[in-house]
């Protein structure tokens, strides 16, 4: 059975729920080290009250036993523990008694930027909080606690993974990074950025050149694609490539069938090539704004200023922790379909197998 992710909940719901199948047997789970992912999502200079509100935790409802993964699906749960005020609000039934509490109110202002407007078109909603809760980045919670999963595996194998932010509202040190952010908060605004994540320890031929579909790049670029407020990807030297003549493009190889440079980010043709894999994701500025934008109230198709809720001033470095956690699970994936195995036990033995075969010609710096 492929790794597979299955995620489930509310921003403002009870609880954020992740179920992970294809694990094998025998992993051993880390319930601090999920815990301190967890965390490292909620830190960051320019995050909201609400980080503070929420101080998530992981549960387990399948899947391990004293420890162990089982090879059966593991069910991961991340409370909201803001629910409490969003009780009547979220209420999956038809609520009882008088409206009260936050959420109670149909919101009609959808803002530019976010699944709001084109969320309630699609699925003929009147309340845009039906389409906003989900979409929300609220859930990447449980995204981290999946990828902290993918991780313990990677570790198995020798692979490490780490994101950080490398540019914040155009800046690209940590002191310009902070300057951007106070003057964007007292602006009541918000920025963007962009996150480097680089994976080391990877062997070559994760992937494949022979479908569309099985091309490593594709499915990392994917991986982040799919991340809340995430415009752009590149691996590697990405777009400066294209400026770029073919001498001045490539890694050239070197006896031991390692790479003098790594411009292509670890990856050639849809396969890992040896070398460390490095990719980038550009995030736009959040679209929930304290100076709301133009927008129009759907109940009167009057012009109005959009939806103003809780808001990040950025939140690139929670990002970096996010893409982390993606690219890590998409490595995990394709390291499975490399390697097989219903037990770890088994996954190494491949592993060690893989390695010996191709080591007479590749070794690893």
């Amino acid at each position: 059975m492929p790794l597979e992710l299955v995620t489930a909940g509310e921003s403002h719901g009870p609880a954020l729920t992740a179920i992970v199948t294809g694990l094998p047997a025998g992993l051993r789970l880390d319930r601090d080290a999920i815990d301190a992912d967890l965390r490292r999502r909620q830190q960051g200079y320019g995050r909201s009250p609400r980080q503070q509100l929420e101080a998530d935790t992981v549960e387990v409802l399948s899947g391990l036993r004293h420890g162990l993964t089982l090879g059966t699906p593991l069910t991961l749960v991340v409370r909201n523990r803001d629910h409490a005020n969003w009780t009547w609000g979220m209420d999956p039934w038809p609520p009882e008694g008088d409206p009260t509490g936050k959420g109670a109110k149909p919101v009609t202002l959808p803002r530019p930027g976010h699944a709001d407007l084109a969320g309630v078109l699609k699925y003929g909603h009147d309340d845009v909080r039906n389409a906003l809760e989900r979409a929300s980045a609220r859930h990447t919670a449980v995204h981290v606690a999946a990828g902290a999963v993918a991780k313990a595996l990677l570790a198995e194998l020798g692979i490490a993974v780490a994101g950080r932010p490398v540019e914040v509202g155009g800046e690209t040190t940590d002191e310009g990074m902070r300057e951007a952010t106070d003057a964007a908060r007292k602006d009541r605004d918000t920025l963007g950025g962009v996150v480097e994540v680089v994976a080391t320890g990877i062997p070559p031929g994760l992937g494949s050149y022979a479908e569309k579909r099985d091309r490593l790049d594709a499915r990392l670029a994917f991986a982040l694609m799919g991340t809340q407020a995430v415009k752009g990807v590149e691996v590697g030297d990405g777009f400066a490539l294209a400026r770029r003549r073919g001498t001045e493009a490539h890694d050239e190889i070197d006896p031991g069938l390692a790479r003098r440079t790594n411009r292509a980010g670890g990856l050639e043709a849809g396969m890992s090539n040896g070398e460390p894999i490095v990719i980038r994701a550009a995030m736009k500025p959040l679209p929930t704004l304290m100076r709301p934008l133009d927008s129009v109230d759907l109940a009167t198709g009057e012009p109005a200023s959009a939806l103003v809720e809780r808001s990040d001033v950025q939140a690139v470095e929670a990002l970096a922790v996010v893409a982390e956690a993606a690219v890590a699970f998409e490595l995990a994936r394709a390291s499975l379909e490399k390697l097989g195995g219903d037990a770890l036990v088994d996954v190494l033995a491949a592993h060690r197998s893989y390695l010996a075969r191709i080591g007479d010609r590749w070794q690893p710096r």
